[in-house]
């Protein structure tokens, strides 16, 4: 089960890099499987991400396998396991994101699609990387959302499954490299709360993105 796990991570870190969104040894995945956990080592280039490259630990921490000691962030994925039901864990410093995460408190929703995330993503205060602090600001800014940024630092995605994390951090990257360019041409247009409302109920309705047979 641990090699399946360990191998799951180091094929998301390897697509998140293909990506452009982890670069170097900058940025860490996770998954969980029961009480333990799957993540990426500290100093691990991650576009060449091998399951050896990956420890897995228990709830508390504490190693289980693997040669290498465990990312600087282990506290934060710890965290966010100990407060949602995610089984999964990517934390990005990819390039739209972090610019985003060094200028605003909150990522407005100005496409629709933000609604899988939760709605607005909060930006977590800057607190030092490792730190115990940080992990609490990502915990708070990640309630009721599926995705953070860390001021002056990156991006946290969570999901129910490890593509499920992935695709969110991918999703992030591409709302914030929307801002980006919706910015250069004026003064970005957010969705109403009723237009978002009016979204959810419309994708209720129809089943917005899953596949359906034709009968």
């Amino acid at each position: 089960m641990t090699a399946d796990l360990r191998a799951s991570v180091a094929d998301a870190s390897r697509r998140l890099a293909d990506a452009g969104l982890l670069i170097g040894t900058s940025g860490n995945v996770s998954a969980r499987s029961g009480d333990l956990v799957a993540v990426t080592a500290t100093g691990v280039g991650l576009a060449g991400c091998t399951p050896d490259d990956v420890t897995v630990v228990d709830l508390a921490g504490a190693v289980v396998e693997g040669g290498l000691a465990p990312t600087s962030e282990l506290a934060l994925h710890l965290g966010v396991y100990a407060d949602a039901p995610a089984t999964a864990v990517v934390h990005t410093h990819a390039p739209f994101a972090t610019a985003v995460a060094c200028v605003l408190d909150e990522l407005p929703v100005l496409h629709y699609q933000q609604l899988t995330l939760g709605g607005a993503i909060r930006v977590a205060p800057y607190a030092t990387f490792g730190t115990a602090a940080l992990a609490d600001h990502v915990r708070a800014a990640l309630a009721g959302r599926s995705a953070a940024l860390l001021a002056n630092h990156g991006s946290v995605s969570i999901g129910g499954s490890l593509d499920q994390a992935v695709e969110n951090a991918l999703l992030l990257e591409w709302l914030c490299q929307l801002h980006h360019r919706a910015s250069a041409l004026g003064v970005p247009r957010a969705l109403t709360d009723d237009q978002q409302a009016d979204v959810i109920r419309v994708a209720l309705e129809r089943g917005y993105g899953s596949t359906k047979e034709i009968r």
